[in-house]
């Protein structure tokens, strides 16, 4: 059974007459004859009584024609409702995040301008650990994720947001406070405030750590900024910070940096990609979003465009 049947059933039956209701169709009176003789094969009834004077439907014609014009109608509202997705006037974007974004990039701004744009598109917004936030990615649970990046991943695409070096973020009267140059050997008698593992800048300075192969002593493992910060204020511990987050609470924190090789820590925006390589993602939302990103930010982030 195919949609031109049904749509030459419902001429038929509302024309009363083969050659009208092919001229309605845009067919020849032969291809609608034979479309209808078809479907009545198909279906093993008989769909119309055929006289010389009038086509009539049969009791089960008349059964089929309320079906067909269910079936056409639905068929209209899920071209609708296509349309009115890829133009952006009505969908769903979900977004995820890690904490302490502001720091980088004000993601309610941006959203906010994406509603104004597009204010039948819902937006979801949820935070995690990066880990989850791409395999949320991946299994398409989100159409965007903010998150640190440690190492490359090649089962989804990343632009980069912000690149910033690590600093040593202590309490104000710490004798690393206001230094310079500090080599990472010079943290090993030094207690840690960190975050857990999978949070934050951890698997960066676990990584730093490791490389230089200096051991270090963690006191605290904490999941939120804050609570590192006020630990690190009250001289529990130092942390290793990205810069932006260290300057805006100097007014509370030492700082000093770090002598070079120089830790970077990276924020990229992650999504699953179209068919062509390094392409944006196949939906219109997600791929709106990023443009509205490069919009307020050319020259941090570049994304490839068909």
């Amino acid at each position: 059974m195919e949609l031109r049947q049904l749509q030459h059933v419902i001429a038929l039956a509302e024309e009363q007459h083969f050659t009208r209701a092919a001229r309605r169709v845009n067919i020849v009176q032969s291809a609608l004859s034979t479309s209808i003789r078809s479907l009545e094969v198909e279906l093993d009834a008989k769909l119309f009584v055929r006289t010389t004077r009038q086509v009539r439907l049969t009791t089960a014609g008349t059964v089929f024609l309320s079906k067909a014009r269910l079936a056409l109608g639905a068929i209209d509202d899920a071209r609708d409702a296509v349309a009115a997705v890829q133009g952006l006037k009505r969908g769903t974007l979900s977004i995820g995040s890690m904490q302490s974004l502001p720091a980088f990039l004000d993601l309610p701004s941006l959203i906010e301008q994406f509603h104004a744009r597009h204010p039948g598109v819902e937006v979801h917004l949820s935070q995690g650990a990066s880990s989850l936030l791409l395999e949320k990615v991946r299994s398409g649970r989100l159409d965007l994720a903010f998150l640190p990046l440690s190492e490359p991943v090649g089962d989804v695409e990343t632009s980069m947001i912000a690149c910033e070096a690590l600093v040593i973020a202590c309490a104000p009267g710490h004798p690393l406070a206001g230094r310079t140059d500090v080599p990472l050997s010079a943290l090993e008698r030094e207690s840690f405030v960190d975050f857990e593992l999978d949070w934050g800048t951890r698997k960066l300075v676990d990584s730093g750590f490791r490389e230089a192969r200096i051991e270090r002593r963690i006191a605290f493992e904490v999941s939120d900024l804050d609570t590192l910060v006020e630990l690190v204020r009250r001289g529990l511990g130092i942390a290793l910070l990205p810069e932006a987050i260290a300057r805006a609470r100097q007014s509370v924190l030492g700082i000093a940096q770090l002598a070079e090789p120089e830790l970077c820590w990276e924020l990229v925006v992650a999504y699953a990609a179209g068919a062509a390589p390094a392409a944006l993602p196949t939906d219109p939302a997600p791929r709106a979003f990023l443009e509205l990103l490069h919009e307020k930010r050319p020259g941090q982030i570049s994304l490839v465009t068909d």
